[in-house]
């Protein structure tokens, strides 16, 4: 089928490409940014919730403590009282003994009753002071469990303080990645960036100025009637000696680029919108995969490593030219080569 050419002026200067190329590098950076700015937010998110969790439990552990420390203080308070009434009976029946001792010595009454009041008294007095002495051992035993609780929320102070500095340091760690993974990216997306522009530079030298060969945005682009006959996935001898050319290119750029960059050549088989009726393809769809694959495989002969090249497919559905005429289904009829980050 005749190929129609576009005339123009071989000394001149096409921006374009170039331009293009500038800006889809761009929106890949800022894509890759935003990942990793959601990245970082959403890591940070899990790590603050957790922290909170943490936090909310030790103030329930301090409040609960706090109650029980408030009620052990009311039992205390209730215990010296008694021992204030105690003491209060203690000092009534040592003046009852008193004035019993004086009405004794000065003779009135009768000498065994005094000393059956006295016996009484004495009986009550050792009474009162056991009572004394149990009370006195219950406040002591509460001090001691007053100041245990009060070892209990110091160490729980010490624990919410020392929750809180790792949080603070969690949060640095975060900020000082984000900002490493940024620089690191962007570093990456620059060289990818570097090595595709020579790439596309050495196949236009290789493949030199010819009309159905050309650069769209990020892709190398050939006509589907340059590499395969019509409805067919055999590359035609035209078709391999310039898949032998971007053989020999692909090989160049897999020895310069670091091994650290996972870089991947994608092979696209395009159609147009005409279509299949009989022959080996069911549709476009089945027909553009076997032709990305043929020239996968043809490339992979030609020495190419394997897993650096994959082919894709897609029918008739992402055409270069919305137009339903001859030439813009001529357009859309393609084979692209992408080179990417894995």
């Amino acid at each position: 089928m005749p190929l129609s050419r576009n005339h123009r002026n071989e000394n001149g200067v096409n921006y374009w490409p170039g331009f293009v190329d500038a800006l889809s590098t761009l929106l890949l950076a800022i894509m890759f940014l935003l990942s990793v700015f959601v990245l970082a937010q959403y890591l940070l998110s899990r790590e603050v919730s957790g922290q909170d969790e943490v936090l909310n439990r030790l103030n329930q552990q301090i409040n609960e403590l706090t109650q029980l420390l408030a009620l052990e203080q009311g039992n205390s308070s209730d215990l010296k009282s008694q021992i204030d009434s105690l003491q209060a009976s203690l000092a009534s029946s040592e003046d009852a003994r008193s004035r019993l001792q004086q009405a004794l010595d000065s003779g009135s009454g009768s000498a065994a009753q005094a000393e059956a009041k006295i016996g009484s008294l004495q009986g009550e007095l050792s009474s009162q002071v056991q009572i004394s002495q149990r009370a006195q051992a219950q406040v002591e035993l509460l001090n001691q469990q007053l100041a245990a609780l009060r070892q209990q929320i110091a160490a729980l102070e010490d624990a919410l303080q020392a929750t809180e500095s790792r949080d603070r340091e969690s949060q640095t760690k975060i900020a000082d990645l984000g900002r490493r993974l940024n620089v690191a990216l962007a570093q990456r997306v620059q060289e990818l960036a570097r090595y595709r522009s020579d790439f596309f530079g050495r196949l236009r030298e290789i493949l030199a100025d010819r009309e159905n060969i050309r650069i769209v945005g990020d892709r190398f682009v050939f006509q589907s009637e340059v590499l395969f006959p019509s409805g067919s996935d055999e590359l035609q001898p035209a078709g391999r000696d310039e898949m032998v050319k971007l053989a020999t290119a692909i090989k160049e750029l897999a020895r310069e680029i670091p091994s650290d960059i996972n870089w991947i050549i994608r092979v696209d088989g395009h159609t147009d919108n005409i279509p299949i009726t009989g022959g080996r393809f069911k549709d476009n769809w089945e027909l553009s995969a076997s032709r990305a694959a043929a020239v996968v495989r043809f490339l992979i002969e030609q020495g190419v490593p394997a897993d650096r090249l994959a082919a894709t497919g897609f029918g008739e559905f992402q055409p270069l030219e919305q137009a339903d005429t001859p030439e813009a289904r001529t357009r859309n009829r393609r084979i692209e080569l992408k080179l990417t980050e894995r």
